[in-house]
């Protein structure tokens, strides 16, 4: 029985030992990781650019839109002095144009007199009916006058008729007289009062109605505009004439290099510039090519750090141009004006910016979050129970990048938080749901 145990002791050894060394070997073989928890911080953006500097400025040249150019002598390159060609305009068209121009005049003239004939009749008709209703006005009071003037006749000779037959019967008794005389005194007292009420309302009308016509008469809003449209079309032949006069020539209003030509022969004088051409009155420029990433952190007015080839101090300047640029696609072209006196066409030089940004409770590594078109995501270390005990293992987690820059990523909350440890690092490829050993920061 003792060697019995012994045995078995030595057995339960063996299989400790065996277990010890295989949890080992297969620890060993596990992929290492390490592990990061997201932190509160301000993603900040900056942004370095190289530029080259450029002769003087750009001023454009613009003229009338619409145009169609015939000739262009100038190139890109060339240097022009004010006055001259520039381009000229197609003749041909400018005196279809003129043309019209006359014929739409000619026809507001017509519409403006047409509009002045009607408001002369309608003047005229005006006049005659106030006319007739002065007439009117005093044929009514006078008739009216007349109504008034008999009703009180006839309450005089109702009352005469009263007194005389009062005198007859020597005077009435209280509450006594001759029922007849008092009815007709009576009516006629009512006639009375009745016509000039009547009188008063028909003079009242008659007034009203000359009150009426000597209103002032509204603006005419057609006449008007009429007017406003002819003037503007006799000052566009105005201005078509003297270019006429010109032969259509368009001349340089100030000298310099063109430095961009947006329009060429046969085609129609844009609403922008038709060219621009460098201004050697003003100060050199720095010149930008920015990416589609970098102009988000770049604006119009922006104050950049300027440092220019030769100069050791840097400058603070804004930014005094910024649009798409036309020769390079999907990139933005910036210019800053530097200093009179600083730097000479063709010298280098460089922009930088850093904007602080927003604050996130949520940032990691940017190298910790794998970014696909399709889906941004983690890896998160996680902890359950294994064949050999408690063990660690990889779960991969979607997540939504809210911003970023070449440090730091910022994530939304819901995925992950401040407790989750992320993965920034492994010995070997992971994948989700596998076994790993975390080596934890001291």
């Amino acid at each position: 029985m003792k060697k019995v145990m012994i045995g078995f002791a030595v057995f339960l050894g063996l299989m400790l030992v065996c277990t010890i060394v295989s949890k080992s070997i297969y620890a060993y073989q596990l992929p290492m990781v390490t592990t990061c928890s997201p932190e509160s911080k301000y993603i900040e953006h900056t942004v370095k650019a190289e530029g080259i500097v450029v002769a003087g400025g750009e001023r454009p040249v613009t003229y009338a839109p619409g145009f169609r150019i015939e000739s262009m002598p100038v190139h890109v390159g060339d240097r022009v002095e004010e006055g001259d060609e520039l381009f000229s305009l197609d003749l041909e068209e400018l005196e279809e144009l003129m043309d019209k121009k006359r014929s739409e005049i000619s026809k507001y003239a017509l519409q403006i007199n047409t509009i002045l004939e009607n408001q002369e009749l309608d003047r005229q008709k005006r006049e005659l009916e106030l006319a007739r209703a002065r007439e009117d006005y005093d044929t009514t009071a006078r008739i009216e006058d007349t109504q008034v003037g008999r009703a009180l006749e006839s309450y005089v000779q109702a009352e005469q008729e009263w007194k005389e037959e009062e005198e007859l019967q020597g005077g009435w008794a209280d509450g006594e007289g001759d029922k007849e005389l008092q009815d007709a005194l009576q009516n006629a007292a009512y006639g009375e009062a009745d016509a000039k009420a009547k009188r008063d309302e028909a003079v009242k009308q008659a007034g009203r109605k000359v009150e009426d016509l000597l209103l002032p008469e509204g603006t005419k809003e057609d006449l008007e505009m009429a007017r406003m449209e002819k003037d503007s079309l006799t000052q566009e032949l105005l201005e078509l004439e003297k270019m006429k006069n010109e032969e259509g020539k368009v001349k340089a209003p100030f000298g310099g290099v063109i430095t961009e030509i947006a329009a060429g022969v046969g085609d129609r004088v844009p609403d922008t510039a038709v060219m621009l051409i460098s201004d050697e009155s003003l100060p050199c420029q720095l010149k930008v090519l920015l990416e589609k990433e970098q102009k988000k952190y770049i604006g119009l007015g922006d104050v950049l750090s300027v440092k220019v080839e030769g100069k050791s101090k840097e400058l603070e300047k804004e930014v005094d141009y910024l649009a798409e640029s036309k020769n390079a696609p999907d990139k933005y072209e910036a210019l800053i004006m530097l200093p009179e006196g600083m730097g000479t066409p063709g010298m280098s030089g460089t922009v930088s910016r850093t904007e602080t940004g927003e604050k996130y409770r949520l940032c990691v590594p940017v190298s910790a979050v794998d970014i696909t078109q399709e889906r941004s995501f983690v890896y998160v270390l996680k902890e359950r129970e294994g064949i050999l005990g408690d063990e660690y293992y990889i779960d991969e987690v979607n997540v939504k990048v809210l911003d970023k820059n070449d440090h730091w990523a910022a994530l939304e909350a819901g995925g992950v938080d401040q407790d989750s440890n992320i993965v920034l690092s492994s010995t070997k490829e992971m994948k989700k749901g596998e076994t790993v050993r975390w080596e934890q920061s001291e």
